[in-house]
């Protein structure tokens, strides 16, 4: 969809959409409308109930030539950024396949402006709720199909337009996310997920891939134990944004990619495993949110890791009670082979700390089911071994909508992963999965790194739509990702 700005309210504008903040139907100027079309769209609000609350639509026709224009009364609710937000994705799920092509926003109703960058995030959300895959679809009808293919801001504040650069460049990152936590299994694979990442390039981001054969190298044994039952070779793809120049990494992320987990030899229930595409959707993360960086040119130096692999339940696959040896020299007990995520970070988190030794790391995984029993899709979890980092990414969240809820770290919950046979084992007992899992993680942060875990488990993934998203893939972690960087790194 694309998104236009005009100063004043085009002649053309057949579908008209007026903001109005809550009780805010008596203070929409008498000029915007005529006064007995004014007078009419003020009818139909109170008979419809409509107050004007975040994402509340009221429609009205009124003659117009050879047919009839549509007056539109768009909720905003108290006027803040997540009310705009709300406003703009309504917009696009009542209007995306209706036959309409182009809708004109004017602010002009609302008398005093609203800042910009509320404005630009009306306008994001309604592109981001327009996003769908289609490309497996061959028998869309007419009706099916999008039509909606122009938003118009007129009357914007100043500074409405360079705000929407950036939320441009954001569109673009959830874009490219959604993309990989829906494509299917069979296209989407540790190979062909790094060849969907390497445009990533022109956007001046520097890729590095490892394969198999260098990861034997560097002894990476937690991870390519996860990849040995698949045909699919694992990899480790690196992807680095110097946008302060040259200098060290200021922050990195971590993601787990299992393009498609089965369980391996711990196999998973069938019914609902299809679902395990996603299970990559913390890689998919971080993707879309180096490209986001990439592409508003963040003043900052970005380190995103993915580990790739396919957990499958081949003749070579590894078994529980297999013992490997991780890339930091730590021995780990396989007990269940469904407990994978965690050894695929762990090796990638110990690439990164040798490699490039950044002071923060934020790692994604849907890592537990434990997580969804914890929280729902409501919130992700957060575990961090420094308060600070923790507040930044909480405060993060609350600002984006990409909410977290923080969970506890302790020696007690440490002490349920030691093996009496080797360093660790890789789950604990039925209680706390979620936190041993992010106990786990944290043997394998040097001393000195500020790091934070986010376990995004009900987040990825939606069975129901939200105000940026449809059903499926909601794009979890690159708003969030993209706001802790321009909150706490760039200056």
């Amino acid at each position: 969809m694309r998104v236009t700005f005009s100063p004043t309210r085009p002649d053309d504008a057949a579908v008209l959409a007026l903001p109005v903040e809550k009780d805010g139907l008596d203070r929409i100027p008498s000029g915007v409308l005529d006064d007995p079309t004014l007078a009419l769209a003020r009818g139909a609000a109170r008979a419809g109930r409509f107050a004007g609350e975040a994402g509340s639509i009221v429609e009205l026709f009124v003659p117009g030539g050879d047919g009839a224009n549509r007056i539109l009364l768009l909720g905003v609710g108290g006027g803040g950024e997540a009310d705009y937000e709300r406003a703009g994705g309504a917009l696009t799920a009542r209007f995306l396949t209706s036959g309409v092509d182009r809708i004109v926003v004017d602010f002009a109703s609302l008398g005093g402006a609203p800042t910009a960058r509320a404005a630009a995030r009306l306008a994001a959300a309604a592109v981001q709720r327009g996003w769908r895959i289609d490309s497996y679809r061959t028998k869309l009808t007419d009706k099916q199909k999008p039509t909606l293919v122009e938003l118009t801001l007129a009357n914007v504040p100043d500074g409405t337009e360079a705000s929407w650069h950036d939320h441009a460049a954001l569109n673009a990152g959830l874009g490219l996310t959604r993309t990989l936590v829906s494509e299917p299994p069979n296209i989407l694979y540790p190979e062909s997920f790094v060849e969907r990442c390497r445009p990533l390039a022109d956007l001046g981001v520097e890729i590095e891939v490892l394969d198999t054969a260098a990861m034997e190298k560097l002894g990476m044994g937690a991870l390519l134990g996860v990849a040995q039952g698949s045909v699919r070779e694992g990899r480790l793809l690196a992807m680095r944004w110097n946008g302060r120049g040259a200098g060290d990494v200021d922050v990195a992320f971590v993601g787990k990619g299992v393009t498609f987990d089965t369980g391996g030899i711990s196999l998973k229930p069938g019914p609902g495993m299809e679902d395990m595409k996603w299970d990559m959707g913390g890689a998919g993360a971080v993707a879309g949110a180096m490209q986001a960086l990439a592409g508003r040119k963040a003043k900052v130096n970005v380190l995103g890791v993915c580990g790739l692999v396919e957990n499958m339940p081949d003749g070579n696959a590894q078994r529980p009670g297999d013992i490997v040896t991780s890339m930091s020299g730590q021995t780990i007990e396989v007990l269940n082979t469904d407990a994978e995520g965690r050894l695929v970070l762990c090796d990638a988190l110990t690439w990164v700390q040798k490699t490039y030794a950044p002071r923060t790391i934020v790692d994604l995984a849907t890592l537990t089911g434990a997580m969804i029993i914890s929280l729902g899709s409501e919130h992700g979890g957060l575990f961090s071994n420094d308060d600070g980092l923790a507040e930044e990414l909480l405060s993060a969240g609350r600002a984006t909508g990409d909410l977290l809820w923080r969970f506890p770290l302790g020696d007690a919950y440490n002490k349920l992963i030691d093996s009496p046979i080797a360093d660790m084992k890789n789950v604990g007992p039925r209680g706390a999965g979620s936190i041993t899992a992010a106990q786990f993680l944290q043997r394998f942060i040097e001393p000195g790194v500020r790091w934070a875990h986010l376990d995004i488990a009900g987040m990825v993934w939606a069975d129901k739509p939200g105000s940026t998203y449809d059903k499926g893939a909601t794009g979890y972690g690159v708003r969030l990702l993209d706001r802790f960087v321009r909150d706490n790194f760039e200056r």
